[in-house]
């Protein structure tokens, strides 16, 4: 059993607390409004689809999320080389721990404090691989959703469609930005190799430079102006998806 001192069970019970409380955190400060980018884009991707299901040309949306199934496989595959390289070295024995500890910007006391440090690294890279995985899934089902969509409808039917297609991109997106969230707490968590107090900033610095990318940075602003011109749209079909996309409830980005 790893014993640890009372710095790095800070450290590492401020971690947890982090990793898994942001989520519902960012959720909280989406209710209490402001500009949260991950909120204001399930309004933006519901008013995509409904546009979709009313276009009898998809070609277009059809390169958008091929575009976005490219890049998710590229940052699976390369989750997946780091848990590989990462592995390697927790499994290589008293060899490994013997060439890292030589160095002397590393922090660690014994080989099995070493191996807890990679095994976290590990962790929060495989969860991160567990979202991607998911969400290349359900991006092929918002493409067989885009191929089901007719082309020649009522405005009704292209509603439900839209409706529909929404809420299968929503959670697909979420995941994926799930598993690019985890590269940033994967460096957190390799930070506990050069000591407590340095994982303890890199889990701060981490969660910090989330938040304000998603409430400050000019990206959030440009979105939440872009949520804004959706929602003033000329009355008529767009306050339908408007009023039903439920930003805060399938999506939890």
């Amino acid at each position: 059993m790893i014993e640890l001192s009372p710095l790095n069970i800070v450290a590492v019970s401020l971690f947890g607390v982090c990793w898994l409380f942001y989520q519902p955190l960012l959720t909280l400060l989406g209710r209490r409004g402001g500009a949260v980018i991950n909120t204001d884009l399930t309004v933006v991707r519901s008013a995509w689809m409904h546009n979709m299901a009313r276009r009898t040309n998809r070609f277009m949306d059809g390169q958008l999320l091929a575009q976005t199934l490219s890049s998710s496989s590229f940052f699976a595959s390369s989750n997946l080389i780091l848990i590989a390289a990462t592995a390697g070295v927790l499994f290589g024995g008293q060899a490994s721990f013997r060439n890292v500890s030589s160095l002397a910007v590393i922090n660690t006391s014994s080989r099995l404090l070493f191996e807890g440090q990679l095994a976290l690294v590990v962790l929060t890279l495989a969860r991160g691989l567990l979202d991607f995985i998911w969400g290349i899934r359900q991006l092929n089902y918002v493409l067989a959703a885009i191929g089901a969509t007719p082309e020649r409808a009522d405005d009704d039917a292209h509603h439900a469609f839209g409706d529909v297609a929404g809420r299968l991109l929503n959670p697909a997106l979420h995941s994926v930005n799930s598993g690019v969230r985890g590269y940033y707490f994967a460096l957190a968590a390799a930070a506990w190799l050069f000591g407590p107090i340095p994982f303890m900033v890199a889990t701060l610095g981490a969660v910090s430079l989330l938040i304000w990318r998603q409430r400050r940075s000019p990206a959030a602003r440009a979105i939440a102006e872009l949520r804004k011109l959706i929602e003033a749209a000329p009355p008529g079909e767009p306050e339908k998806f408007v009023a039903q996309s439920n930003p805060l409830g399938d999506e939890r980005l």
